[in-house]
Parts: structure tokens; sequence; C-alpha cells
């Protein structure tokens, strides 16, 4: 089976709502071509290992079989009630041409998900080595946290998230670091009076614009990594407040988008010492820093070897799952066909030679690390 073949059986099953049946294809599919030790865990997850066991040192290759919700035009039978299932469609659309693939996840991220498959059948690794598919990527990590506390700790991981044409075109990188996501709301309480006696209350949303004036004055750290510069980012979102013309408002809140980076996170706690302010976080999608230079340089020589041009170790801008590795311990790496603007639209679509590459490079890192040191 080619790795286009595999890529439009993965891209036409629906995932965006329900990944069972893309589960089951992964899980059939690794059953079927390998002699892997398969399995399936409580979130979903399909999980392979082959190779030696025991003292060895693991790689794992990385990817997920959710996507976001598709385009109208990305779904068969789009328009009839009666063809679409729960999880809104019989199939997606799978299109090729001008040497790419179009649909629904073929860029983010079932193109590579195919690749690291076929890397895992051919490859005789150098140690253990490990196939995780995960569900819930694009709603916080669900899978890789559920496997993380589970126990799945591979020493090293190449996660297939996208990496291609960040130092130039045509070239697919090696991203050694990307930013986290920290999202946080921060509400003001104030005392409810009537606005021709405004002096009775206390205004919620002139201390929530405090609040946000102090959030503008914070300085978000940097690090650099890989000879560029990961700036943090802190960008008030959404505010609302108040309740009519004529009332002083008893209570107003803000969002913060945050981007943060490996190391120090820029201190929104000080909101709380405003009169009245609380701060929560409702999402922390954590940053990824390779701090392993030989893996980072050993899958840099896989991805030089499998291409024309001259591959780079870069930095990402946003969050994948190799930020919930990196956290618990893991080396990761990413290495992927995506390009930038090329996930979550309308007419996303994935190289075929770029594909074939991704999958040549993760046969080479396979069977060359951890002995490439």
């Amino acid at each position: 089976m080619s790795v286009v073949e595999l890529t439009r059986d993965l891209v036409s099953i629906p995932s965006h709502e329900d990944e069972t049946a893309a589960g089951d294809f992964v899980e059939a599919w690794l059953r079927r071509e390998t002699d892997a030790e398969v399995r399936r865990d409580e979130a979903g997850n399909v999980i392979a290992r082959k190779g030696t066991g025991a003292d060895a040192e693991t790689l794992a290759l990385v990817g997920h079989h959710d996507v976001v919700e598709p385009a109208e035009s990305q779904v068969v039978n789009a328009g009839d009630d009666a063809a679409r299932t729960g999880d809104g469609a019989t199939e997606y659309v799978v299109a090729e041409r001008d040497g790419r693939l179009y649909g629904r996840g073929a860029a983010d991220m079932k193109g590579a998900l195919a690749a690291a498959m076929l890397a895992f059948r051919d490859a005789t690794p150098a140690g253990e080595l490990v196939f995780a598919s995960f569900v819930g990527e694009e709603v916080g990590g669900v899978g890789a946290r559920h496997a993380i506390e589970s126990g799945f700790a591979p020493d090293y991981a190449v996660v297939g998230e996208g990496s291609t044409n960040y130092s130039g075109p045509d070239v697919t990188d090696v991203a050694v670091a990307h930013k986290g996501r920290r999202g946080s709301t921060i509400t003001a309480r104030g005392q409810a009076a009537h606005a021709s006696e405004a002096d009775a209350g206390e205004n919620a949303i002139y201390r929530a614009t405090a609040a946000v004036d102090l959030v503008r004055d914070l300085e978000p750290p940097s690090v650099k990594v890989a000879g560029e510069r990961l700036d943090g980012r802190l960008t008030v979102t959404e505010i609302e407040g108040g309740s009519a013309m004529n009332v002083v408002p008893a209570r107003c809140e803000f969002t913060v988008d945050e981007r943060t980076v490996p190391g120090e996170r820029a201190p929104l706690g000080r909101v709380e010492e405003l009169e009245d302010v609380e701060w929560r976080v409702d999402q922390d999608l954590p940053p990824m820093r390779c701090d392993d230079r030989a893996f980072a340089e050993a899958v840099l020589a896989a991805a030089d070897g499998a291409q024309d041009g001259e591959p780079e170790l870069v930095t990402k801008p946003h969050a994948t799952d190799a930020g919930w590795l990196a956290e618990a311990g893991t080396e990761c790496v990413i290495y992927g066909p995506s390009e930038p603007g090329e996930a979550h639209t309308d007419d996303e679509s994935v190289s075929i030679a770029v594909l074939e590459r991704c999958r040549e490079t993760y046969r080479r890192v396979a069977e060359e690390w951890p002995t490439a040191r």
C-alpha cells in the first residue's frame, strides 16, 4: 500500500466529532500489516510497539486521528440528511490534483499519520519503536494526557505535526520548540447602583479596565532556541460587563490569550492584587523544547538524507501534543508535511512528495536512533 492510498483511506473517514471509525481503521491496519503488539486504550488512542523491550530506549512516532469540523464542500452527501451519520457525514471528500491530496485532515494530520504507519511497519528499529495515534488533539490533548496518565512514557518522540516550508520552500524542517497557550478569564466585581447615583456603587468595568492596563504593561518572557527568539505574547481578546445603560455594573470579565514559551510564564496572577479582581485559568497547553541536541541532530540528519533541500532546526508558533509529552519528560521534535496556513482550511491539502519524504525520514530515524549517538 502506498502512502497516497493510505492517506486517502484515512482522510475519507469522518473524525471531527467521533474518532471511533478512524481509530478502528488504524488499529485494524496495524494488526493486519505488522506483528507489533497493538492496543486501544479507554480514551480511544491506538498504540503499537515493536523491537527490543525492557531496557531498550524507546522512540515513538506520534500523531492524532481527530480533525476539526469540515467545510460543507469537504463532506460527501453534505446536503443529504438521510445519508449523514452521527459524525455528520458518510465520508469526507478526497481529491488528488497537481501533486497534492485535498481533504479535511490531509495536512492536519492524517497524511503524516499514514507516513508514520508505513514507516513503523517497514523499519527494523534500533531500539523499541512505538507508534501512537491519539484522539482529542484538537480539543486540548485529551488523548495524549490520558495516555501519559496511564504510563505512556517514551524516551524520545517524533511528532508528525507540520514543519514544512518554515526555513524555505520545499523543505521539511525539524522543529525543536513551540509555544504553548494559556487561556484565562479575569473577573472584576463591584456593586450595582443607579447611574444617576453612581457614587453609591463600585463600577466593575473601571476595575476591569485597570486590570486590562496591568496586563498590557506585563512583559511576556522570551527564550532563544535553535538560533531563533521565541517570544511570549499576551492579548486581551474578549470583554463583557454591565446589564443596562443606566446601571453601574456589578460585574465585568475579560479573556486573555497568552502564548507561552518554555521556562517562565508572564505573572498574570498580579491582577489579583487589584481590589475584587479574580483570575481563572481555563486552558493551559504547554510549550515544548527539545533539550537533547544529539537527538535533534539525528532527526535533522535523517531529514537531510530524505530530501534535496537543506532542512534546519526551527521553532513553531503554536501548541501540539508534543507539549504534553515534553512536560512528562519525553524528548520531542516535530517533523511533518503540513505547511504554514494549510491546516483547518476549506481547501486543506498536502504534498504527495512531502508525504513520501516524511515516510522515509521516519523510517531512517527509527533505524538509526538511539544508536546514532
